[in-house]
């Protein structure tokens, strides 16, 4: 079972930027990566953008533009997944969900090519220009991508809020446990909570 609210009681700073991981057309319905929970999921990261589009980051995940390209495994990778390349289902793939692409801008957008957020882009950088020390996340998948965009926030020493009814994995067992490792191993570093209870922290600045 996922862990209970770990929220501070802290109202979210006017810095806080919500980081939403790569809800894109790539991960849609009737694809070979479809999140089958994404269409749960995105009311609620709808709703963490209508509270302030304008401290809103979506990262992309951008595949291989063919099979064998990448760096080491990544090679082996896009082998097993030819069909997911650029050239195998077509660069309009990789457009965030329709839902979510109007918010852009004032949103912006952070391309990757890795799980990670924080390695080969400019994020830090545009987080340090926004003098942000808080990020919200919310995105896909739970064990995987935001996975590794929640650690790569701890080490770099950020207030990290964990939106759990706006993530989602195309594994139930792994999501479900991997809130419950946030919630409890990870207690004094990443807070969770459902969108209600961040939607409330947020309004107290607005």
């Amino acid at each position: 079972m996922a862990a209970e609210s770990t929220l501070r009681d802290e109202p979210l700073p006017p810095t806080a930027v919500h980081l939403c991981v790569d809800m894109q057309r790539l991960f849609g319905q009737g694809t070979e990566w479809a999140l089958s929970w994404m269409p749960r999921v995105l009311p609620e990261i709808v709703l963490l953008c209508e509270l302030a589009p304008e401290r809103t980051i979506f990262t992309r995940f951008i595949p291989a533009r063919r099979p064998g390209e990448g760096q080491g495994t990544w090679r082996r990778y896009y082998r097993r997944w030819e069909s997911m390349t650029i050239e195998a289902i077509g660069a309009d793939m990789v457009e965030l969900m329709p839902e979510l692409a109007r918010y852009v801008p004032p949103a912006e957008t952070i391309d990757k090519h890795v799980y990670s957020p924080w390695w080969g882009t400019d994020l830090l950088q545009r987080l340090r220009d926004r003098q942000s020390d808080t990020l919200v996340v919310s995105g896909g998948e739970t064990d995987m991508c935001v996975l590794a965009t929640i650690l790569g926030a701890v080490d770099l020493g950020f207030r990290t809020v964990l939106v759990r009814d706006a993530v989602c994995s195309s594994s139930d067992e792994s999501h479900e446990s991997m809130l419950e490792l946030f919630g409890s191993r990870y207690g004094q570093h990443v807070e969770v909570g459902t969108s209600e209870m961040v939607s409330e922290l947020w309004r107290v600045e607005r």
